[in-house]
C-alpha cells in the first residue's frame, strides 16, 4: 500500500536549565497520519483501526476540538481563521496512538500542505492533564526545507513552568527521520529544552504488531512518566508554581504567529533510541 502515512519510531526528551537542571527521555511512538487516508488505512490494517478499538486506533475526539465535526474540515476551519488557504491541499497529523483504549498527546502536529506541496502550515496542538486543549497556528515560510516558527506561550501545561515564557520551534520534514524540537525561553534564557526524534517505519500490520509488543501501552506510560517527572521536580526543590486560573476543557482560539528571525540552535542532544 504506497501511501504517505508512516509510524515513527523514537525518543521524547525535556532538559530543563532553571532553577534545577533536570532530564528525562523516553521511548515511543508516533503514528504520522494523512486524513484523507485513514478510512483506507482502517481498510487495511488489521492492527489498526479509526475511531474503533484496536491494537492501535486514532480517534477524532482526541483531536481538534473533540466534537463531531470531520477532523479536517476542523483544520481547514482553525487555518482559516489565521488567514492560510491550502486550496485541498494534504493535511498529516503526527500524535501517539490510543492503545488499550488510553488516549493522550503532550503535543501533536499537523503538516498543513498547500495543493502544490509546499507547506502552509504548522499546527501545534498541547493537551495537558486536565483535560484542556490549546492549539498553534503557525504560517510557514516558502522555500525552507526545515520550519522555523514561534510564538508566546498561552497555554498552561505545567505547574512547574511560568506561563511568560516564548517557544520556538524547529521541524524537519517528515522523511526518513523525523525531529520536532521545541526551546522554552524566558526572562533569563532557555528554561527548557524539547524534542521529538524518530525513525520512519511502514505503516504495515507487521510493523505495528511488532510496535505494540515492545511498547503495548504508549499513552499510560506518557501519563504516568509525566506524573513521575512532577514528582522529581518537587523532590528537587523546583518552585511549585500552582494551577493558576482555571480555563476549562475548552479549545482555545489558534495563536497566529511567525518564523523565527534569527537562527536557533535547538538540536536534541539525544539520539533515537535504536530501533
Amino acid at each position: 500500500m504506497s501511501l504517505s502515512s508512516a509510524l515513527y519510531v523514537g525518543s521524547v526528551f525535556h532538559r530543563r536549565f532553571s532553577p534545577k537542571a533536570h532530564y528525562f527521555r523516553y521511548r515511543l511512538c508516533w503514528l504520522y497520519v494523512d486524513l484523507d487516508e485513514l478510512p483506507a488505512l482502517d481498510r487495511a490494517l488489521r492492527f489498526f483501526s479509526h475511531n474503533r478499538a484496536n491494537l492501535f486506533a486514532l480517534n477524532d475526539r482526541d483531536h481538534g476540538d473533540g466534537g463531531a465535526t470531520p477532523l479536517r474540515q476542523q483544520i481547514e476551519a482553525r487555518l482559516a481563521e489565521s488567514g492560510i488557504d491550502i486550496e485541498g491541499g494534504a493535511v498529516r497529523l503526527l500524535c501517539m496512538p490510543r492503545t488499550l483504549g488510553v488516549g493522550f498527546n503532550p503535543l501533536s502536529v499537523y503538516w498543513c500542505y498547500r495543493r502544490d506541496g509546499s507547506l502552509a502550515a504548522l499546527i501545534y496542538q498541547v493537551h495537558n492533564t486536565f483535560g484542556e486543549r490549546h492549539s498553534y497556528v503557525l504560517a510557514a515560510d516558502q522555500g525552507l526545507n526545515e520550519a522555523r516558527q514561534a510564538c508566546d506561550k498561552a497555554f498552561f501545561v505545567s505547574p512547574f513552568l511560568p506561563m511568560g515564557l516564548r517557544y520556538e520551534f524547529r521541524v524537519s520534514p517528515p522523511g526518513e527521520a523525523l525531529v520536532v524540537a521545541i526551546r522554552a525561553l524566558g526572562e533569563n534564557g532557555v528554561a527548557l529544552q524539547a524534542a521529538i526524534a524518530g525513525k520512519r517505519r511502514e505503516l504495515t500490520d507487521r510493523a505495528l504488531l511488532s510496535t505494540g509488543f515492545v511498547m503495548p501501552a504508549v499513552a499510560i506510560k506518557t501519563i504516568v512518566a509525566i506524573h513521575w517527572e512532577a514528582v522529581r521536580l518537587w523532590l528537587k526543590g523546583v518552585p511549585f508554581l500552582g494551577r493558576g486560573v482555571k480555563i476549562g476543557k475548552s479549545v482555545h482560539p489558534a495563536v497566529a504567529g511567525s518564523s523565527t528571525k534569527r537562527p536557533t540552535s535547538i538540536t536534541p542532544s539525544a539520539k533515537p533510541a535504536s530501533q
